[in-house]
């Protein structure tokens, strides 16, 4: 009856570990706020830029729209303004297959423990 209470919710990741990670080449960055939104502040660099409302087909290996720089195998790590949207989204990429999914939280999570931008 209240299913929604056992979700598991996603593994947050220490904004550090993301920046390092993603230096090193071992975790995807995905920036899931809508393009206006990166026009007004930018995006986290090294990040690949899909919507929420693309999740789940451009996530979707079985999709003709899969986003040929995602790897199912591969971690990857999601920030939105708020940490709302990126929740959203992993739950839609550990539905399409992807084993480890983490909600970084916010682009300002990133910049606070020293993440290089683009604009």
């Amino acid at each position: 009856m209240f299913g929604f209470l056992t979700k598991t919710r996603p593994a947050r990741i220490n904004p550090s570990e993301a920046v390092a990670r993603v230096k090193a080449g071992t975790l995807t960055l995905i920036d899931v706020r809508e393009a206006g939104e990166l026009r007004q502040t930018g995006k986290a660099r090294g990040a690949l830029h899909i919507p929420l409302g693309q999740i789940g087909a451009q996530t979707d290996p079985a999709s003709g729209h899969f986003n040929r720089n995602l790897d199912t195998g591969k971690a990857v790590a999601l920030y939105c303004a708020s940490g709302a949207r990126s929740a959203r989204a992993a739950d839609v990429m550990r539905a399409n297959g992807f084993t480890e999914v983490h909600n970084l939280g916010t682009l300002h999570d990133w910049q606070l423990s020293g993440g290089a931008m683009v604009r």
